[in-house]
C-alpha cells in the first residue's frame, strides 16, 4: 500500500535536505483578489456524495486523477453525467461550470490496484466538457516540462477543510522520483485534493507540471513528515489526448451497466482521497 511505498522513497531521500522547511503554508483563495489567475482550477462534483480537484488545460478538457473516475469499492466506473466540473469554485458560486460529456483514463490504470508505483504513474485522466468554458478571466493553464528532483513547484486544492474555497500552497518541493516517473513532494494535500495541478512558474505564469495522487508520510532530513505523491504528464498526457480525439475505446470506458450512485471520489486503497 502507499504507506509503505513512501516510505520506501523517503528512505532513499534523507541526505537530500531539509527542503521541506522551506515551504510555504498553506493560503486560502478566499477572496476574488486573491483567487485571481487560479480561476481554472476547480472542484468535480460526482453527484452529492464527493469531490476532487482538477484544472482547465484547454476551454473544454479537464485534467485530473484517474482514481477519481471511479467507485472505491467495486472499482466501476463512474457515469460521466454524473461529474460537474466548477471552474473558480468559492464560498458556493463558481466562476463557470460544465457538465462532462466524456472522460478517459489510461489503460494501464487499474481502478482495484491500489497504490504501486506503476499504478500511481498512470492515475492520471482527462474529462471533455459538453460545451467550452470561455468566460473571462478562466484562462486554462498550460502544460510544462516535469519536474526535477529539487524543483520548487506549488500546489492550489480543495480538500476536506476546504470544500468551499481552494488553497494555495505556493512553494513546496519535489523530494524524490522514481524511475517510473512518481514524484514524491512534500507539498500539503488533503482528503479531496486528489487530481490538483501542481504548477511551477515559466516567464510569470503558472504552469501544471504534475497532478496530485496520494498522500502518506515518510521520513525527511531526520523527520517524519507529510508528502504528496504526483504523476508524470509528458507521454501519459499526450496518450490521453490521442485517444479522445480518436475515441479510442481502450481508454474511453463506460460506466458498468446497473453500477450504484458513487459514495466516494476514490480508486482502490485506503490511501486514496475521499470525502468524509
Amino acid at each position: 500500500m502507499i504507506w509503505r511505498v513512501i516510505l520506501a522513497m523517503g528512505a532513499a531521500i534523507l541526505c537530500a535536505g531539509a527542503s521541506a522547511a522551506q515551504d510555504k503554508p498553506l493560503q486560502m483563495l478566499d477572496t476574488s483578489f486573491q483567487a485571481q489567475g487560479w480561476e481554472a482550477v476547480g472542484r468535480i462534483d460526482i453527484g452529492s456524495t464527493g469531490f476532487c480537484t482538477g484544472a482547465l488545460i484547454t476551454d473544454r478538457l479537464v485534467l485530473t486523477a484517474a482514481h477519481c473516475l471511479f467507485d472505491r469499492d467495486s472499482g466501476a466506473r463512474l457515469a460521466d453525467d454524473q461529474i460537474l466540473f466548477r471552474a473558480g469554485f468559492r464560498n458556493g458560486r463558481a466562476a463557470a461550470e460544465g457538465r462532462v460529456l466524456r472522460s478517459v483514463v489510461h489503460p494501464q490504470y487499474a481502478p482495484l490496484g491500489g497504490a504501486s508505483m506503476n499504478n500511481v504513474s498512470h492515475d492520471l485522466a482527462l474529462l471533455e466538457l459538453l460545451h467550452p468554458i470561455r468566460n473571462r478571466g478562466v484562462i486554462p493553464f498550460e502544460v510544462f516540462s516535469e519536474p526535477r528532483q529539487g524543483d520548487q513547484v506549488g500546489v492550489v486544492s480543495y480538500g476536506r477543510d476546504r470544500l468551499q474555497a481552494p488553497a494555495l500552497q505556493e512553494r513546496c518541493r519535489v523530494l524524490d522520483r522514481d524511475g517510473s516517473g512518481v514524484l514524491l513532494m512534500s507539498c500539503s494535500v488533503d482528503f479531496g485534493s486528489s487530481g490538483a495541478p501542481v504548477f511551477a512558474m515559466s516567464h510569470g505564469r503558472p504552469h501544471i507540471v504534475s497532478v496530485v495522487s496520494a498522500k502518506g508520510s515518510a521520513h525527511v532530513a531526520g523527520q517524519l513528515s507529510d508528502v504528496s505523491l504526483g504523476v508524470s504528464l509528458g507521454p501519459r498526457l499526450d496518450s490521453l489526448r490521442s485517444a479522445l480525439a480518436a475515441r479510442d475505446r481502450r481508454f474511453i470506458q463506460p460506466p458498468t451497466a446497473g453500477s450504484q450512485e458513487p459514495r466516494v471520489m476514490s480508486g482502490g486503497g485506503g490511501a486514496r482521497f475521499m470525502r468524509p
